[in-house]
């Protein structure tokens, strides 16, 4: 009876172990997402919501238990890698802007014109919008209705261009298929084919900013713009604005930060009027492809989603803020991309 008891007991504490394991990072940071278990040990479970108790402890090195999942040594290296395979950016030969006004953050908000010439001077638009990833970009961004609160509505062939934007971006360049080596050798992803469907959820995926309508995607927001509330809501690319401007329906007042990059990519923050509705801070990456902002963005959404991402482009430092959206899903509770933009550099 006794050796009966023993074994009971022993049998209860193996259970009550297992089970604390199914609840806990212990031994587990980074693996791909596994059903077994009730809670999940890497960086996507940030955006599903469903990361264990101890992920922060265990995995991200808070507690000193084992270390990061993805650390900001590593996306800084990889960002560095990115900047280097930017072969598609803009030279100093196909690209001249005049920054003009400089103003204090406390300016910011007065909307005074201080540019007498619009921020872009040249670009040379046949050496630049021939190539693929360019002509994809241009493909998409004039599918959208800017106003909140009016609901997007894609035609068939608009919705190909969203595959095709994804195809030439990801697929099709070395950039995007060193961003897709680096998530997969983390867990994050199985396959390139699942790492392009999640991109094309989070980026693409419609909810709704205003009135219930399904009028705002990631990707509206940040690479197109909108308008809501009366003022000009996201608008992170410099192709858009570029675009717009030589339409003369932008018109660049000032900036109110340029980053300290010598050649392109640079870093600028602007305040403009696009067509009556003001920004007060714009911010963009300026004269790297389209691939290289795509990535920079999916790389700091995906590893740093809500909170602020730490790169390393040409050895100076760039901080990119993310922003989830958070009232509705996609797939199994994954969040939406909600925004992400170069953050102003404080003093």
């Amino acid at each position: 009876m006794k050796a009966i008891a023993v074994l009971a007991l022993w049998v209860t504490l193996f259970h009550q172990g297992y089970s604390n394991t199914l609840d806990s990072c212990q031994g587990r940071c980074g693996y791909g997402t596994d059903n077994s278990f009730s809670c999940q040990c890497n960086p996507s479970c940030e955006r599903y919501g469903d990361c264990c108790s101890d992920y922060t402890e265990i995995c991200k090195g808070d507690g000193g238990g084992g270390g990061s999942v993805i650390t900001d040594a590593e996306i800084k290296a990889l960002s560095e890698t990115l900047y280097a395979l930017d072969s598609n950016k803009a030279s100093a030969s196909e690209l001249v802007i005049d920054p003009q006004a400089l103003v204090p953050d406390s300016q910011t908000s007065s909307k005074d014109d201080l540019a007498s010439a619009p921020l872009f001077q040249y670009l040379n638009e046949e050496a630049l919008f021939s190539r693929p990833t360019y002509a994809a970009l241009l493909a998409v961004l004039d599918n959208y209705d800017r106003m909140t609160g009016q609901a997007e509505d894609f035609s068939p062939q608009q919705l190909a261009e969203q595959d095709v934007f994804l195809k030439e971006t990801m697929s099709n360049t070395e950039l995007g298929r060193e961003l897709f080596a680096f998530l997969y050798t983390k867990g994050i992803y199985a396959s390139e084919e699942e790492f392009i469907q999640d991109l094309k959820m989070m980026w693409f995926g419609l909810y709704s900013r205003n009135n219930n309508k399904m009028d705002s995607s990631g990707f509206e927001h940040i690479f197109a713009g909108e308008v809501k509330g009366g003022k000009v809501s996201g608008f992170h690319n410099w192709i858009r604005f570029y675009l717009l401007e030589k339409k003369g329906q932008l018109n660049y007042y000032s900036h109110s930060f340029n980053g300290p990059w010598a050649t392109y990519p640079d870093v600028m923050g602007m305040q403009f009027m696009w067509e009556g509705y003001y920004k007060q801070v714009g911010s963009s990456i300026i004269g790297c492809s389209p691939e290289f902002d795509f990535a920079l963005y999916s790389l700091c959404y995906i590893t740093r989603p809500g909170k602020q991402c730490r790169l390393s482009l040409g050895g100076k430092e760039l901080i990119i803020q993310t922003y989830t959206w958070d009232n509705s899903f996609y797939g199994d509770g994954k969040k939406y991309i909600g925004s992400a933009f170069p953050a102003t550099p404080k003093n």
